[in-house]
């Protein structure tokens, strides 16, 4: 087990990526804080954790309100005593072309997958410094690499993510603590019914494996970068693609 003990929070954690990731970080033995704002579906998500024999914690947290954040954080340290793994999942999409855009549109997505990035690092990264470990996972997007038609907020926002670990990887690193951002594909995730099926068949066309990613496939990458395997990998932007860029 890679994880073996490892205090892991996921925010977003009880759907979609964030639940793959949340349940192969189970799987590797952590002990998985299940973050997101649908108490239902993270109270669901904790008992299929514990059911499957992990020690797991859920909270219901919006990434953009730093006191429920705060408490989080606070009720992990006063029962585990450290935090050892960050994985900045939650995310939101609003899309719209830049002449329809809205402003509510371009905030909402900021706020949650930028500045939610943000708040989440900020609340733990004390915690990190004082023990002399940890690993902080920001979850980008291919679409934070090379844009995307009309999704100006969430580009905007997915090149943030890639900043702020290239900056906390310098920062940090010398402190024990490791950054790295994930930009995954076109993945089977509810985030993709917003797209039309007409546009969605293009897409998986143009993914030299001809497919979407997996969930899980996802899962395992953050899995191995919050491991010991990947102890020298800081500061780095891994695509989870299918070879889509190639």
């Amino acid at each position: 087990m890679r994880l073996r003990g490892k205090v892991s929070i996921i925010t977003g954690g009880a759907q979609g990526i964030g639940l793959a990731t949340a349940r192969k970080f189970a799987a590797e033995g952590a002990i998985v804080a299940v973050a997101d704002v649908k108490r239902e579906q993270v109270e669901q998500a904790v008992r299929e954790l514990r059911g499957g024999g992990a020690t797991a914690e859920g909270f219901v947290v919006d990434v953009t309100k730093r006191e429920q954040i705060d408490a989080m954080v606070r009720q992990l340290k006063a029962r585990f005593g450290r935090i050892d793994v960050l994985v900045n999942n939650a995310g939101i999409t609003l899309d719209a072309r830049l002449q329809k855009m809205t402003d509510a549109q371009f905030d909402a997505v900021i706020a949650v997958n930028l500045k939610g990035t943000y708040n989440c690092a900020q609340a733990v990264v004390e915690t990190m410094v004082e023990q002399g470990s940890g690993v902080i996972l920001n979850a980008s997007s291919v679409v934070g690499i090379y844009g995307n038609y009309g999704q100006s907020n969430y580009a905007a926002s997915k090149f943030g993510v890639i900043g702020l670990a290239k900056t906390w990887a310098r920062e940090l690193g010398s402190k024990g603590i490791r950054c790295n951002a994930v930009c995954p594909g076109f993945i089977a995730t509810a985030i993709l019914k917003t797209i039309p099926d007409k546009v969605m068949a293009q897409l998986t066309e143009r993914v030299p494996m001809k497919r979407l990613g997996r969930p899980e496939e996802v899962a395992d990458v953050y899995a191995y970068l919050a491991s010991d395997e990947a102890s020298y990998i800081n500061g780095a932007v891994i695509e989870v693609a299918g070879g889509l860029a190639v």
